[in-house]
C-alpha cells in the first residue's frame, strides 16, 4: 500500500472521527439554541468561517467563470451536507452515537456502491464484487448488533 493511500485512509478516518464527535456536540448546541435546525445552521456557520479562512490561505478566491461552468449538481453538496448534519443531530439522542454512526455509514456505503458502479458525478467506474458487497453487509450486521 502506498504512502499516498495510507495518508488518504488516515485523513478519511479523521473525518469519520470528526463526524462521530459532531453529532453529540451539535445536540448539546441544540439544547442551548432551542432548535436542532438552528444548531445545525450555527454549526455550518462555524464550518463556513473555518473553510473560508483555509481556502483563502491555500489558494485565494476561485474564479467566477470557473464556478459558473460547474454543472448544476455540483452545487448540491452543501444541501447533502446539511441533511447529513441534521439527520445525525436529530437521531443521536434516540439511537446513541454508535448506532447513529453505523446507520450513517450504511447509508453512505449503499450510495457509494451505486456511485462506483455507475461512475456517478464524474468518478471512474469501479467494479462491485462480492467483497465490496460483503463489506456493506458487515456494516449492516454491525448496525443490527448495535441495537440488540
Amino acid at each position: 500500500m502506498s504512502i499516498q493511500v495510507i495518508a488518504a485512509l488516515a485523513f478519511a478516518a479523521l473525518g469519520g472521527a470528526a463526524s462521530a464527535l459532531q453529532a453529540p456536540i451539535n445536540a448539546r448546541l441544540a439544547a442551548h439554541a432551542g432548535d436542532p435546525v438552528a444548531a445545525a445552521a450555527l454549526s455550518f456557520g462555524v464550518g463556513v468561517l473555518l473553510l473560508s479562512a483555509l481556502a483563502l490561505l491555500r489558494s485565494g478566491l476561485p474564479e467566477g467563470s470557473a464556478l459558473a461552468a460547474a454543472p448544476w449538481w455540483a452545487w448540491a453538496g452543501g444541501a447533502f451536507g446539511a441533511v447529513y448534519v441534521w439527520s445525525a443531530l436529530a437521531t443521536v439522542g434516540t439511537l446513541g452515537a454508535v448506532t447513529m454512526v453505523a446507520a450513517l455509514i450504511l447509508g453512505q456505503l449503499s450510495a457509494a456502491l451505486v456511485i462506483d458502479a455507475t461512475g456517478g458525478f464524474g468518478l471512474a467506474v469501479r467494479e462491485i464484487d462480492w467483497t465490496r458487497i460483503a463489506a456493506v453487509g458487515f456494516v449492516a450486521m454491525g448496525l443490527v448488533l448495535s441495537r440488540v
